[in-house]
């Protein structure tokens, strides 16, 4: 039906350069100076797109009638030869009748000056039309073609869908330009690679795949919570982007859950995450009768147990806050007992020393916990294990194994040999077999035998 129809307006070989709109509309215009009235068109899928994005996605009717307009009038720009050289087109569509109809806007010109049969009428002609009208004023001519609508329905749809969806992003960008910050709750509605599409009732959002929680899994119907990181109005057109893994993700939970951060009788002074994994955050409080770290916690754990659990049990330290990066590394790397901080402030650099035992919680699993303090205070941690005891071990060591080899004659390389095979005193060497002490300190049997003697002379005498 629709090539059959299109046919009819196809220029016929012989009719020259005359455009077949003008076969059509002007023809009928110079002979009667009126159309004959169109007839209706198959509005029904109209209407109910019409319908659909009013009530559905919240787009004003007039701006979905607009783009219908525009759509009809680019659908007669591509089904009549020769309507792209017209420069003014206009649609005038009234909906509860089914009428549509195509207006030309064309200007006044002298009769002799007559020229561009697209975009000029002659005077004559004009004043037939409007006995008012003068050079240079606009007149609209319906130009439209028996049986246009039903033809142009179809064509017009998908131009007329892609305007709206252009009118819809809009809509999203004037909603939440302003909401950014915020969080929002939809359900997972596709996935597009590793993006999640995200619906949030009468728009969709995107979660990047670099915002995504990396421990988590998403199923289609799930329903989620996430923070809006950026409204971005580009190319493509609006977009809402939003982030799981974002710090102020958790900032935003804790502000949810604790009045006491909402009323701002609590402040979160830093935040740092991994997500999926660890958040410490830093609270201080400036009633000095509120707890900020007990505040937080809630009674038997309720508050931050809500929070954890939104983040799938990801890990919160919960730290009070100090000016004194000192007090405040300290209360990050706990439960590692510190032995000594030392701070260069040039380089913005906390040198911290813990003992062998505190080692592994100071830095925690692949260096985590130590990486994270840094962000937390903007300073760059660095923990090493404290060689001070253990200096004092071997110098303790060395000095009785040296002691041992004066009395029995060694130097201070089979002493300590001795003195770590087990032979701390002379009775613990008496009690060495010979084949043992040799093995020990890579002696011969005999030479073995000689420090028993003088071992044996020692304690008797």
């Amino acid at each position: 039906m629709f090539r059959s129809r299109r046919r009819s307006f196809r220029r016929k070989k012989g009719v020259g350069l005359l455009p077949t709109l003008f076969c059509l509309g002007m023809f009928r215009l110079y002979l009667s100076f009126e159309l004959p009235i169109v007839p209706t068109i198959m509005t029904n899928d109209i209407e109910a797109l019409i319908d659909y994005y009013e009530r559905e996605k919240a787009i004003d009717r007039s701006r979905v009638v607009a783009a219908l307009e525009y759509a009809f009038c680019a659908a007669y720009r591509k089904m009549v030869p020769g309507a792209e050289h017209i420069a003014t087109l206009r649609a005038d569509i009234n909906v509860k009748k089914g009428e549509t109809k195509i207006y030309a806007t064309l200007t006044v010109v002298a009769d002799d000056d007559y020229q561009d049969k697209f975009n000029e009428v002659p005077l004559k002609v004009a004043q037939k039309k409007n006995p008012e009208a003068v050079i240079d004023d606009k007149l609209d001519f319906n130009v439209t073609p028996k049986d246009f609508g039903r033809i142009a329905v179809q064509t017009a749809k998908q131009t007329m869908q892609q305007r709206l969806r252009m009118a819809e992003k809009e809509m999203l960008f004037e909603e939440f330009k302003d909401r950014a910050g915020e969080i929002v709750s939809g359900v997972v509605h596709r996935f597009e690679r590793s993006d999640v599409y995200i619906d949030l009732g009468k728009f969709e959002a995107i979660m990047p795949s670099r915002e995504r929680v990396p421990t988590e899994e998403y199923n289609i119907n799930d329903r989620i919570r996430a923070y809006v990181v950026a409204v971005e109005n580009e190319g493509r057109g609006p977009e809402v982007i939003l982030s799981r893994s974002h710090p102020h993700f958790v900032r935003r939970l804790f502000e949810a859950e604790v009045s006491e951060i909402a009323d701002r009788t609590v402040e979160i002074r830093a935040i740092a995450r991994e997500a999926g994994h660890r958040t410490k955050i830093a609270v201080w409080s400036k009633d000095d009768k509120v707890d900020p770290v007990g505040a937080c916690v809630g009674l038997r754990g309720a508050r931050v147990k809500n929070i954890v659990r939104e983040l799938n049990n990801e890990k919160v330290d919960i730290i009070r806050w100090s000016d004194d990066p000192k007090q405040l590394v300290e209360e990050a790397l706990k439960p590692a007992a510190i032995r000594s901080i030392s701070l260069d402030y040039d380089k913005k650099i906390v040198h911290v020393t813990v003992s062998e035992e505190d080692l592994s919680k100071a830095i925690g699993r692949r260096g985590q916990n130590a990486r994270l303090t840094s962000r937390l205070i903007d300073w760059d941690v660095q923990v090493r294990r404290d060689e001070s005891q253990q200096k004092m071990f071997d110098d303790r060591v060395n000095n009785a194994a040296h002691g041992l080899g004066e009395q029995l004659g060694l130097n201070d390389d089979l002493a300590a040999k001795l003195f770590r095979a087990g032979g701390i005193t002379l009775d613990l060497v008496l009690e060495m077999p010979a084949d043992y002490i040799a093995d020990s300190l890579e002696i011969s049997e005999d030479e073995a035998q000689v420090i028993l003697n003088k071992a044996q002379e020692l304690t008797t005498a």
